[in-house]
């Protein structure tokens, strides 16, 4: 693997948004029908261990725990009976988001992008050595206190189906990294607002995978 990371770097990360209700609801949204799709760019991994890094200017940055889908077997318009044989395994993925940047683009890509904003790891999972990733505790700390606790099973759309609306619009090859969304519980959620800032680590926790750990910089303005 390069740089660290449990896993090559994927050709695309391909997220899906609002796929909590209890998220969708903290965020003053309606829970989607179908599910909500958007890129993230592959240059933001960063391993277990390395830290985030705000950059100057960049405000109210979040967390976000998720369960990171790593493909394994290319295909199109693949069906959702059809899904788990095209996965190579799993690890955890934290998608760190200037809540500031998606207000101001009205879209979410950039604002998830920058450098360091996906951290993975600690470890990458064969698809066989989980029982069901469909039923996995997911947890995340901020200093220490549980912020976000979870279970996959609360996913308003399963993995299966997830591939098989993403694979009916690219096709998914080996490598690619699919993040499932985010519980609720994340920083925007508080009053006040909990946001990364330096000297902050956050870790997300799945069940059968482990613990993924970042400490927080912020940059100097300049």
């Amino acid at each position: 693997m390069s740089d660290g990371l449990p896993i090559d770097v994927p050709g695309k990360i391909i997220c899906v948004g609002l796929n909590y209700r209890d998220h969708a609801e903290e965020s003053g949204a309606t829970p989607p029908e179908v599910p909500v799709l958007f890129g993230k760019w592959p240059s933001s991994l960063v391993p277990h261990g390395s830290p985030v890094i705000i950059p100057a200017g960049v405000e109210k940055v979040d967390y976000e725990a998720e369960l990171a889908v790593i493909i394994g077997k290319e295909g199109t318009d693949i069906s959702a009976a059809d899904a788990f044989d095209h996965i190579a395994g799993y690890t955890c993925f934290n998608d760190i988001s200037s809540r500031a940047d998606q207000a101001l683009d009205g879209q979410w890509t950039r604002g998830k992008s920058y450098n360091s904003f996906g951290p993975v790891g600690p470890r990458f999972v064969p698809a066989d050595e989980l029982n069901d990733p469909q039923n996995l505790e997911i947890i995340c700390r901020l200093d220490g206190e549980v912020v976000q606790r979870s279970n996959t099973k609360n996913m308003i759309f399963t993995i299966p189906e997830i591939i098989a609306v993403a694979s009916r619009a690219t096709t998914l090859r080996p490598g690619d990294l699919i993040a499932t969304g985010t519980p609720g519980g994340v920083g925007m959620s508080f009053t006040p607002p909990r946001w990364l800032v330096s000297g902050s680590t956050v870790e997300v926790e799945i069940e059968g995978i482990g613990t993924l750990s970042s400490p927080v910089i912020a940059e100097a303005q300049k």
